[in-house]
């Protein structure tokens, strides 16, 4: 009785501690006593031969990158790590790095802005090229596919900017990835789509209307192999970046309770005239 007791017990325990393990099943990294392996590669290995851009590629591809993809994607990180504080997300960074929280509580106020208005253009960007190099695929000429894509698109994400004319990231990139292009380490196909649909609008309008940072940094990723959904992960990841580095600056201001505007300025009240209540 005993004996068998014992037995049931120490099947029970070895399922339980089975369904522990693969509780947190994952692919990406080992932990052993003494050990860490990320992707199979011993932690010790990766340390001082690889940059932080290649383990990031590693952990979300699988498999390190080329030197050339590498510095790809690493110019498109780049790119994308501030746009001043008039940003939403970095001016709600400043504001809640002077309400008493930690440097984490602020960066994590700014990087919770990036939606789909704010931060999402450059994956929505990557969704259309996706979509026209689809039905170019299908035999329709590159031309044709962009003008029926734009036909279903009121905004084009990644084309145009409210601040910069010309966005002063868009040629250093895109000359990036016509290199890379000619020598064999892309195909071209993301950039020459975002190039067709730049054709078409300047056709459409009275002025030019180029890509923006989220359009040539689209075109880096779809050119990468990157999904749309990784596109905006990367971004967020580059931008925060940005973020860390003005909540820790206004953190050391030591301004207290800053708000959205200055405090000589007060917001017009558009409600109802002064008025008293009934007696």
């Amino acid at each position: 009785m005993t004996s068998g007791s014992s037995g049931h017990s120490g099947a029970s325990g070895a399922a339980e501690s089975a369904e522990s393990a693969a509780y947190w099943a994952t692919g990406l990294v080992r932990i052993q006593p003494g050990e860490i392996a990320l992707r199979g590669y011993p932690i010790e290995e990766l340390i001082g031969r690889f940059s932080f851009v290649d383990v990031a590629w590693l952990m979300v591809r699988g498999e390190l990158p080329t030197k050339a993809e590498s510095r790809l994607l690493e110019a498109a990180l780049t790119a994308a790590v501030d746009h001043g504080p008039q940003a939403p997300s970095i001016a709600a960074a400043r504001m809640a790095a002077t309400c008493g929280v930690g440097l984490n509580n602020a960066v994590a106020t700014g990087v919770n802005l990036l939606g789909d208005v704010h931060g999402g253009a450059g994956q929505q960007c990557l969704e259309v090229l996706d979509d026209v190099l689809a039905r170019a695929r299908e035999g329709r000429p590159l031309s044709t596919a962009v003008e029926a894509v734009l036909a279903e698109h009121r905004y084009v994400p990644g084309f145009g900017h409210r601040f910069h004319p010309r966005d002063p990231r868009r040629d250093p990139l895109l000359e990036l990835v016509e290199q890379a292009r000619d020598d064999g380490v892309v195909a071209g196909d993301h950039l020459a789509a975002a190039e067709e649909i730049e054709l078409h609008l300047a056709e459409k309008s009275t002025k030019p209307i180029p890509m923006n940072i989220d359009g040539a940094t689209a075109v880096i990723y779809g050119e990468l192999g990157f999904t749309p959904e990784l596109a905006r992960g990367l971004f967020v990841l580059s931008r925060s970046v940005g973020i860390l580095a003005h909540a820790w600056e206004e953190q050391q201001a030591g301004t207290r309770i800053k708000g959205p505007v200055p405090r000589s300025v007060l917001a017009d009240y558009t409600g109802p005239d002064l008025r008293h209540p009934p007696d």
